[in-house]
């Protein structure tokens, strides 16, 4: 009979986070990583209906209740029947009573505990209990407590969760990527912007701070603000009156390849986020050769590196400065090579490695214990 500590390690992966039509943060990182993990390592995945199939890869797949089930602490008795070695799930949330095997969380991110508004799009259910979540750091605790390791998405985050205590469990970071974005542009390099465009892909929360990009394209006539995300009327209404001189086109929402199209075309993505966990699309735009600006936050000096243009969130006058610093000869090509390079950072087939290396140690680490 072969020992476990011979045969292959089962993987079961966690993606009932994944979207039905098109993805968010958390299913594009769920998508990006289960594929290039299934290239190194056989995997089983989680789905909680079967539309998530056509944004996932094809392999095995096993249905289970839903992730917002009040079930959910329990899923583990219908995991167990998989046999798996180790589980990962890219949330926190995951249920783990009564497992029989290893279990790997991600949190990506505490913006929540500091801006407790939940998305709009869940239930009221689910935002009641997300709020009553985040007034304290004990539910968090016992919840990474309960698992074995956890991984987050950058250095910014680990380093809060250290200064917060909130695991005694061994903490990696496993980055976002977006080298599947780069992949679906047309190649060659540009020595100017094709468009006086400036873009922001994200959602209309508070402490995305879209204020103050309204307020900056007032100042930069000739310029227009795409707003790509879904947004009601009613802010809609409100950005437009903030400022009516600017230029503002509200998509409410595009498709993947209308968002690529938008993207590649543009002088620069733009955002002044007053907290975020990684920025996925800084490194979206910067892998099309795309110059960003953005908030001078710890988080975005990690993921923009030299690339980008970092200017003081509640300041739209310096961002319209770092706009029209992009118009001077030679800057824009300058920006976006240097975006290229530093987008190259992050790839889903390197966070696949790093993502098999907790696995594979935390798997070896049990056993040792």
């Amino acid at each position: 009979m072969t020992s476990s500590a011979s045969r292959p390690l089962r993987i079961v992966f966690d993606c009932r986070y994944t979207r039905i039509d098109r993805h968010d943060g958390i299913s594009r990182y769920t998508a990006g990583l289960v594929t290039e993990l299934s290239r190194l390592h056989p995997v089983t995945m989680l789905i909680s209906d079967h539309r998530q199939l056509a944004l996932l890869p094809a392999l095995p797949w096993q249905l289970v209740r839903s992730p917002t089930s009040p079930l959910e602490p329990l899923v583990a008795l219908t995991v167990n029947r998989l046999a798996p070695d180790i589980v990962f799930s890219p949330m926190q949330t995951m249920g783990s009573w009564g497992r029989r095997y290893r279990l790997v969380l991600t949190v990506h991110d505490l913006i929540y505990y500091r801006n407790r508004t939940p998305p709009r799009e869940f239930s009221f259910g689910i935002r009641l209990l997300w709020r009553l979540y985040h007034l304290s750091w004990t539910p968090q605790r016992m919840l990474l407590n309960r698992s074995d390791a956890v991984v987050t998405v950058s250095e910014t985050t680990g380093a809060l969760i250290q200064r917060h205590r909130l695991t005694r469990r061994p903490v990696s970071v496993v980055p976002n990527a977006a080298d599947s974005v780069a992949a679906t542009a047309q190649p060659g390099e540009r020595t100017g912007p094709a468009t006086k465009r400036l873009v922001y892909m994200g959602s209309f929360m508070p402490y995305k701070n879209v204020d103050t990009l309204v307020r900056a394209a007032a100042a930069l006539p000739g310029y227009e603000l795409h707003l790509l995300s879904r947004v009601g009327d009613a802010e809609r209404a409100r950005l437009a009156a903030l400022a009516p001189q600017a230029t503002l086109v509200f998509h409410n929402g595009v498709s993947d390849e209308e968002y690529v199209s938008l993207l590649s075309s543009a002088t620069a993505l733009v955002t002044t986020s007053l907290d975020e966990g990684f920025g996925i699309p800084l490194v979206e735009a910067m892998s099309l050769g795309i110059p960003v600006l953005v908030s001078d936050i710890p988080i975005f000096r990690e993921i923009g590196g030299d690339a980008a243009g970092y200017v003081p969130p509640l300041e739209p006058d310096a961002l319209a400065a770092a706009v029209r610093a992009l118009e001077a000869p030679g800057e824009w090509l300058r920006r976006s090579r240097l975006s290229v390079v530093q987008a190259g950072r992050f790839t889903w087939a390197e966070s696949a490695e790093r993502l098999l290396r907790v696995l594979q140690g935390t798997q070896a680490a049990s056993r040792r214990r």
